[in-house]
């Protein structure tokens, strides 16, 4: 599920863009939706349709999806939400620390992967090099499908009254129909 590459992102920096899924959320209304696709890939082969690639962690009060390698996000998703149980449910806090070990940690810092983490009031988004980003719109992608899903979703948030759940699964379809890498099948939590 996580070919990778990286493309500059016009200052000079370089992100990595991680290949075979879609992961968007999208704030609205004081409601909070993140949703994903399911398709696995192996190289260029589809090796599952249905997968769940979000989680609801801190005892339910926090949803993350993750793009990249599956056994890289899932132990840093184990990793996040002891942070979060660390902090009190922090998610702000704990997003700060998982940062700072992330950069700072050896085994950390190889993890192919990256998270999305909302609660009732932030969105953020994790990136391997350490960067905790809180997007002003609400709205947030990640993954081979995550510009396309982000597009859409920008485009519903600002032409329709549609609740967040409804942008989020929209977007999805649409960046289906596009990004080989994603798929119809979605898994969409609110919060």
């Amino acid at each position: 599920m996580h070919e990778r590459s990286h493309h500059s992102n016009g200052a000079g920096s370089s992100y990595p863009t991680f290949y075979g899924t879609t992961i968007l959320s999208v704030r609205r209304n004081g409601r909070v939706a993140i949703g994903g696709d399911g398709q696995v890939t192996l190289g260029d082969c589809v090796v599952k349709h249905d997968a769940s690639k979000i989680r609801r962690i801190g005892h339910g009060r926090v949803l993350a999806g993750f793009a990249g390698a599956v056994g890289d996000s899932l132990a840093l998703i184990e990793r996040f939400e002891e942070k979060l149980l660390a902090h009190g449910g922090n998610l702000v806090r704990a997003a700060g620390e998982l940062s700072r070990d992330w950069r700072t940690d050896r085994v950390l810092r190889r993890l192919e992967s990256m998270l999305i983490a909302v609660d009732e009031e932030h969105s953020l988004l994790l990136s391997g090099g350490g960067e905790v980003i809180q997007p002003t719109d609400g709205v947030i992608a990640i993954g081979s499908g995550g510009n396309y899903a982000r597009a859409a979703a920008l485009a519903l948030h600002n032409s329709t009254d549609l609740p967040a759940d409804e942008i989020v699964r929209r977007s999805l379809e649409i960046a289906g129909d596009i990004c080989v890498y994603t798929n119809q099948q979605h898994h969409i939590e609110v919060l």
